[in-house]
């Protein structure tokens, strides 16, 4: 809970009541002295910008930038109230999870425009306060520490300096809507600065019309390499931090191959201006999207294989599919941030999952690859998901809402007990397109759908329900989908895949890679020496005989086995038989009689229907060409 001065006041008039038994003469002086404290403590929330309104400014300097400390000054001028809030963001939009941004905060001060220190207190983990009566002009300086390079938090190095400003900026309660400036200074003559907000006469201080844009404009600092295109009459960049292997040429080409692709589906293009930032790293990937920006995190290395180049554009087109779906197509739940805790929608599963379907499509349309690639990473996709076991246990609706405490917190057994949004949202939606396109003969599509929602919602920013959603898919399939909903989005049940699929002379396979492996049920990796059991599936064989994950498995029926080893020994065995782990449990030893199961499959396939029907062949080319 924030503790306003109305609360202060209010707490301090009862403890002093409650302490000292005041007389009824003294509570009433002691009311109204409190009154008029609480009235003056007042902050004040201007409907509407006035010529006495604050001005807001930053300044972000790295002086010394090996010691991971980006020196932050903020300066609030023709203040007018007595108290001057200031909260830190604890998340950042498109990142469902509470970071706890303020925890990277130290060195915090407060002065008037003469340099005199001015009181203040912290009231909670991101809440400050400082005491201005009759001080006009604020000067507020911290520091942030930088040590963690993803595309949500901040990073400070020698080499360059990168920042989300909800991981670095606080919010003025109340202002949200002011215009805010925010210059940097760069530790080196040839670090340039690169974001999507507008410069203030060529300088390197940048303006945003209001914090909410604040928040989504990424920087980066440093000697990054710069490359200008121009798709559809509209400038492009792309800033790459990071040296690797990437085929800068090629990059660039398809990437505007997406950009047609995505442009022509909701109708053009909503941005006068674009940035792509990719930083390459050793590990690790990922990527966030902001409405005229998104970030990107890719591994050094990882363009010159096919398979990994693919990825690596069906990550441009997840994260430049997000500047209409989610930043301006948004669920209810998101339409005005509360950046001060979780906000909560059910409907992620449509912002991501969707998403997630038209990345895997976007680059096949595009020509980027064909349709045998589509249909492989369909089929590992699809494998991912019927080898979640959760996928049986978390309904999709329930997976986005609860994506603050599960999804980004994994642990032993999230594969057990839930799914993920995105990938179950991807399969629903695979589902969804193909229900739309085989009752319309492909002349309707999910494509109609993304449309109608960009007219609908997107273009006014107006926050769309989960029963305005349903209300939009079912106008466009011009059937009721309640079944379909209660189903496979608030429900648990299979999804059937081939049900969908054998319209367009498609079916899904399971395959399981040995036949003579029984099934046992866990995932070992060694790991400093040590085989440790990290995955038990919830009903196998070995959840059934007791083996838990951070047990260290040690022998079959006597015998040492290593991870490695381990698929090969299970060959000597057959369903039915029971064998005798070995395991150190707590480091105890342990031996446990494990009853080895039939053999499941490992992976699963979209395969072609053999002498497939001419309405089947027309369903497939109208689909994938």
């Amino acid at each position: 809970m924030i503790v306003t001065p109305q609360r202060r006041a209010t707490t301090a008039f009862l403890k002093a009541f409650v302490t000292n038994g005041f007389r009824i003469k003294n509570v009433l002086t002691y009311l109204v002295i409190a009154i008029i404290k609480m009235t003056k403590a007042t902050v004040v929330r201007p409907n509407k910008l006035s010529q006495t309104s604050p001005t807001i400014a930053y300044q972000v300097a790295m002086p010394q930038p090996e010691s991971h400390l980006f020196v932050v000054t903020l300066k609030v001028n023709n203040w007018q109230a007595s108290i001057l809030d200031l909260t830190m963001p604890v998340w950042t939009p498109g990142s469902y999870l509470v970071r706890e941004y303020s925890k990277h905060l130290q060195n915090f001060s407060a002065t008037n425009q003469n340099g005199k220190d001015l009181n203040w207190s912290k009231f909670s983990k991101n809440h400050w306060q400082i005491e201005t009566t009759g001080i006009n002009d604020i000067t507020v300086q911290y520091r942030i520490f930088a040590n963690e390079l993803s595309v949500r938090t901040n990073h400070l190095d020698a080499t360059h300096g990168y920042f989300n400003p909800a991981a670095l900026c606080f919010r003025v309660p109340g202002f949200e809507q002011m215009p805010i400036q925010i210059t940097i200074v760069p530790p080196k003559p040839d670090w340039q600065v690169i974001t999507p907000l507008p410069r203030v006469d060529g300088s390197n201080t940048f303006e945003a019309a209001d914090f909410d844009t604040l928040v989504d404009s990424p920087f980066e600092i440093g000697c990054h390499q710069l490359y200008e295109f121009e798709v559809l009459g509209k400038p492009h960049q792309l800033a790459i931090w990071g040296e690797g292997n990437f085929p800068v040429e090629s990059i660039i080409e398809d990437t505007k191959k997406v950009i047609e692709v995505e442009s022509e589906l909701f109708g053009g293009l909503p941005y006068e201006k674009y940035l792509f930032l990719l930083h390459l790293t050793s590990t690790g990937g990922g990527g966030l999207e902001h409405k005229n920006s998104c970030s990107l995190l890719y591994p050094r290395f990882g363009f010159r294989a096919l398979d990994k180049y693919n990825r690596f554009m069906q990550l441009v087109a997840h994260e430049f599919f997000h500047l209409w779906n989610v930043k301006r197509i948004r669920p209810k739940g998101l339409e005005v941030f509360n950046y001060d805790q979780e906000n909560y929608t059910p409907d992620l599963w449509f912002s991501e999952g969707t998403t997630s379907y038209y990345d895997l499509i976007i680059p096949k349309r595009a020509g980027i690859y064909d349709t045998k690639t589509y249909l492989e990473n369909l089929s590992k996709e699809i494998t991912r998901f019927q080898t979640t076991s959760g996928r049986l246990i978390q309904p999709l609706s329930e997976s986005s809402f609860d994506a603050w405490i599960k999804l980004y917190r994994p642990d032993a057994n999230s594969s057990n007990s839930q799914i993920s949004y995105y990938l179950k949202g991807e399969m629903v939606s695979l589902l969804l397109d193909l229900l739309i396109r085989a009752r319309h003969q492909n002349k309707r599509s999910l494509d109609h759908v993304m449309l109608i929602m960009w007219q609908k919602f997107g273009q006014a920013e107006v926050g769309f329900t989960p029963e305005e959603l349903r209300q939009v898919i079912e106008s466009v399939a011009e059937i009721n989908l309640s079944e379909f909903f209660n189903r496979y989005i608030d429900g648990t049940e299979e999804l059937p895949f081939n049900d969908y699929l054998e319209p367009f002379g498609l079916k899904l396979i399971g395959i399981t890679e040995d036949e003579f492996v029984p099934y046992l049920g866990m995932t070992v990796k060694t790991e400093n020496g040590r085989e440790l059991i990290k995955f038990v599936e919830a009903g196998s064989p070995a959840q059934i005989a007791g083996i838990d994950p951070n047990d260290e498995l040690l022998a079959i029926n006597g015998f040492k086995v290593t991870s490695e080893q381990l698929g090969d020994r299970l060959k000597d065995y057959r369903s039915g038989d029971t064998i005798h782990l070995t395991v150190f449990h707590q480091d105890q030893l342990r031996t446990l009689a494990v009853k080895l199961a039939d053999p499941k499959p490992s992976r699963y396939q979209v395969i072609f229907i053999e002498n497939s029907s001419e309405v089947q062949q027309q369903n497939f080319a109208g689909w994938l060409g």
